[in-house]
């Protein structure tokens, strides 16, 4: 269902000269900006749209409220994807011809992204992704931009762990699903600048209920010395579950495919010891007082939890981060012209979001490096951070 929000609160956060004037009663004649979105809210990926949806809709809120952007208000037209492909292209199209936005920031998923690239390329406007595949960003496409580190980054740095502690041999499990696919790829591809062989490499179904036969499978071979899942949605969950279940004592990796307290939730006490690569949004409270991200973490986590009582998820400070990179270009920009703010996300340089320190250019449309990641290792039912 499609959902039109106009709305009006506080700001807070990082954000500098947006306009200090509250709209009045008699700015209703004041043309919108609009931010098209499209997020899986629903469906298996809801774990992702939903949270990344309700940091759009109450910051864009916040945003009004302080006098909106250029003098103008913004609205957010946002469709449900509920994680298809197929509805992601038909909505995109929508909010592209239809509704006439200024700028998209979406999808939740790689694949839904994906189903969007070759519209927003045609059509020359600006998207700002909330997924993780490396293949939005990598080649780099004129008007697609993303947020989230890359599951190469992911990669990169559980391999960089896994090296640290002397492994050498690990199995590897992988979803189906794009992200999985993708997630597989890229580990299989940066294993050997590690030093690191991957021995055994079985996938499951994102409706699979019972990864048992895989996971038995790996710990059938011979001097595996840790394993590592890539994977969102139920299916890591289960994963974790039935490593627990198997007697299985290796240490165990996730991707950042599931920084969210609902993983947590959903493997229970299996989680425990659990090791991922995350943003610094989700051990705040322990980064160094001189770490540039600390207070916009903080102050983000604060908000959110206040507004929604529940914990954050790395998902909604990528839609934070989205957001304001998208607000800042428009700005920067100083109209809602495609090609000018298209520029100017690209030229976004030294912007402290949740998810690092973002210095996008015509050859990066991410702008992160690997020390945006911070590995954490799940301990009583928390994030407990092992590396700064």
């Amino acid at each position: 269902m499609k959902t039109r929000t106009l709305l009006t609160a506080a700001l807070l956060l990082s954000i500098s000269a947006l306009g200090s004037t509250a709209f009045a009663a008699g700015d209703g004649d004041k043309e919108p900006i609009k931010i098209g979105t499209f997020l899986s809210v629903t469906g298996p990926a809801s774990f992702l749209g939903d949270p990344e949806l309700k940091t759009l809709e109450h910051w864009v809120d916040l945003i009004n409220e302080d006098g909106g952007v250029l003098g103008r208000p913004l609205e957010l037209v946002h469709y449900d994807t509920s994680g298809n492909a197929g509805k992601a292209r038909t909505f995109v199209k929508r909010l592209i011809s239809s509704d006439q936005v200024d700028v998209i920031v979406g999808g939740s998923t790689t694949g839904t992204t994906m189903a969007a690239v070759p519209l927003v390329e045609r059509s020359q406007v600006a998207l700002i992704s909330l997924a993780g595949g490396i293949p939005i960003i990598d080649p780099v496409k004129k008007w697609v931009f993303k947020t989230p580190h890359t599951d190469l980054m992911a990669a990169r740095k559980i391999l960089k762990d896994m090296k640290s502690r002397g492994f050498t041999k690990i199995g590897l499990i992988s979803g189906s699903g794009g992200f999985g696919q993708s997630g597989r790829t890229q580990t299989l591809k940066a294993a050997p600048e590690f030093g690191i062989d991957i021995v055994a490499d079985e996938t499951y179904n994102n409706s699979d209920t019972d990864m048992t036969a895989q996971l038995t499978n790996i710990a059938n071979k011979q001097g595996i010395d840790a394993v590592l899942n890539f994977g969102f949605g139920q299916g890591p969950a289960i994963v974790t579950r039935n490593y627990k279940q198997l007697g299985l004592d290796l240490p165990f990796y996730e991707s950042h495919g599931v920084a969210s307290k609902k993983y947590i939730e959903l493997a229970d006490d299996a989680a425990e010891g659990v090791r991922l690569p995350a943003g610094a949004i989700l051990v705040a409270e322990q980064l160094p007082d001189d770490d540039p991200q600390k207070s916009v973490a903080l102050a983000y986590e604060k908000e959110y939890e206040k507004t929604f009582n529940e914990p954050i998820s790395q998902f909604g400070g990528h839609a934070y981060d989205g957001l304001m990179i998208a607000v800042n270009a428009i700005k920067k920009a100083g109209s809602t012209d495609h090609a000018a703010v298209r520029d100017a996300i690209e030229s976004t340089t030294g912007f402290v979001g949740v998810g690092g320190v973002f210095n996008m250019s015509a050859d990066d449309h991410l702008g992160l490096d690997l020390s945006a990641f911070r590995m954490l290792e799940i301990h009583d039912g928390g994030w407990t951070l092992i590396e700064k």
